[in-house]
């Protein structure tokens, strides 16, 4: 039995969860989530709950009843609080700046770097070498940092680069005369 799917996904007030179809559609304050569920699970919308239930006993079910599950609760979340991902920039003369819809970001490269915002997605600088990726989506904005972060990760001998705040860099050791 899964240890996830079992348990029903709460939907908080202000967020409205519907079954349109084999769709299943969240909208909250933040905006509008679809899922397009599997042949394998079912679920029922009931008194601000939603539960997940599988179709047949087989392994492939069980799976998805966990799964779904997750991401139904991914979507009822992100609809009423969002997500975030934070990130730093070390390095001498590396920084990030909004500009438009455009992310600028200067890592040390002979030009700077442009990444367009997409849609649904919200960036924040609050100082030059922090940057704040929020939206809906727990994916998408995902996504978007690991994009940023692979313009220049960060290196394990001066910890330069973009790095996420709650990442951890192993340091090596520099050579030895």
């Amino acid at each position: 039995m899964s240890r996830v799917g079992k348990y029903p996904v709460p939907v908080p007030a202000g967020v409205q969860v519907a079954l349109q179809g084999r769709t299943v559609v969240a909208k909250g304050k933040l905006g509008e989530l679809r899922l397009d569920l599997t042949d394998e699970v079912d679920i029922e919308v009931a008194d601000n709950q939603v539960a997940v239930k599988p179709r047949r006993d087989d392994r492939r079910s069980r799976t998805m009843w966990g799964t779904t599950r997750s991401l139904i609760n991914g979507m009822v979340t992100g609809v009423s609080t969002g997500f975030t991902k934070s990130m730093e920039i070390t390095g001498t003369g590396y920084r990030a700046a909004v500009q438009g819809k455009d992310l600028v970001l200067a890592l040390g490269y002979s030009h700077e770097i442009r990444y367009p915002i997409p849609e649904g997605i919200t960036i924040v600088c609050e100082r030059p070498t922090a940057v704040k990726v929020t939206g809906a989506d727990k994916q998408r904005v995902g996504q978007v940092a690991a994009e940023i972060r692979a313009y220049r990760g960060p290196e394990p001998y001066k910890g330069k680069g973009v790095r996420y705040t709650d990442e951890q860099i192993l340091r090596k050791e520099g050579k030895k005369k």
